[in-house]
């Protein structure tokens, strides 16, 4: 039996999309917040159990017959380590055989803003004496190109990366290593350094959007500041738009750069290219 938590966001249902390729519908547990969203999971054949971070008691039904448990990491920035220990302590219980946790890059030298809960759960995680096998998944590429249509309406794309090459994988790459992960075995104990096979600056990104859409699109670099106010201003709320501006900002650095390959040595086949990104995106 497979649990997948979070099963309804936007990567735990491209993780069961990836299991049922190879694990019947009826061994994979879609642990969900609101199981009435998950209605298209269970017309396949998966079952849907509630699961609430924040509430132990579901955690323990939802993890009743578990062999393996994915951790996707919560949403909820500051609140996430709490929500992940409950998590963590619910697998102990249920004497899960296999862990898995969805962390970021590097996570315990990283220098965005977002991995010291990361690294606070892996902590966390060690600590349980749980065999585990930890995903630092590096950027999703659809952190950049949801912003292309945008993009080609204003003529340009706007960030705080500077030149920073970005190594970053598709979700649905990184959702068919967690498959891949959760349906083999010999994974417990390791950690993945989980990017793309490219990697590109946004300067590069837009010169693909160019030729492809047949407009001319640039590059606007802008202070760390200047770029969290225009995310704010467009209407994100302001601690997402302090996170992106700030894992921006540690790219510049390097932060979202890996050429280990990793990830594709995983699911055995090249990362999604940008060229192809870029299509998704204009299309």
């Amino acid at each position: 039996m497979i649990v997948v938590t979070g099963a309804t966001g936007q990567l735990g249902r491209l993780v069961i999309t990836a299991l049922l390729q190879s694990v019947p519908a009826g061994k994979i547990v879609a642990a969900v917040r609101n199981p009435e969203q998950a209605a298209d999971l269970a017309a396949l054949g998966v079952q849907v159990r509630h699961a609430d971070y924040t509430q132990p008691a579901s955690l323990d039904t939802a993890f009743q017959g578990a062999e393996k448990v994915l951790l996707i990491s919560s949403n909820q920035l500051g609140q996430r380590l709490a929500q992940h220990v409950a998590v963590i302590d619910a697998a102990k219980r249920a004497g899960v055989a296999l862990l898995a946790y969805t962390s970021v890059l590097r996570a315990d030298t990283s220098e965005l803003g977002l991995a010291e809960e990361h690294e606070q759960t892996e902590q966390a995680i060690r600590a349980s004496g749980l065999a585990a096998v930890i995903l630092r998944n590096g950027w999703y590429t659809e952190n950049y190109t949801a912003a292309i249509p945008g993009g080609v309406a204003q003529g340009a794309l706007y960030g705080s990366a500077g030149d920073g090459r970005i190594a970053s994988a598709a979700r649905s790459d990184y959702a068919a290593a967690a498959a891949a992960v959760l349906s083999g075995s010999g994974h417990a104990g390791k950690v993945y350094e989980l990017a793309g096979d490219q990697a590109y600056t946004l300067s590069e990104l837009a010169a693909e959007v160019t030729r492809q859409s047949g407009k001319s699109v640039v590059y606007q670099n802008l202070p760390q500041a200047d770029y969290q106010a225009a995310l704010v201003q467009i209407g994100l709320p302001a601690e997402i738009a302090d996170l992106l501006s700030d894992s921006d900002a540690a790219a510049a650095k390097g932060a979202l750069f890996d050429d280990g390959r990793q990830l594709s040595a995983l699911i055995g086949r090249p990362t999604m290219s940008l060229v192809a990104s870029v299509r998704a995106a204009l299309q």
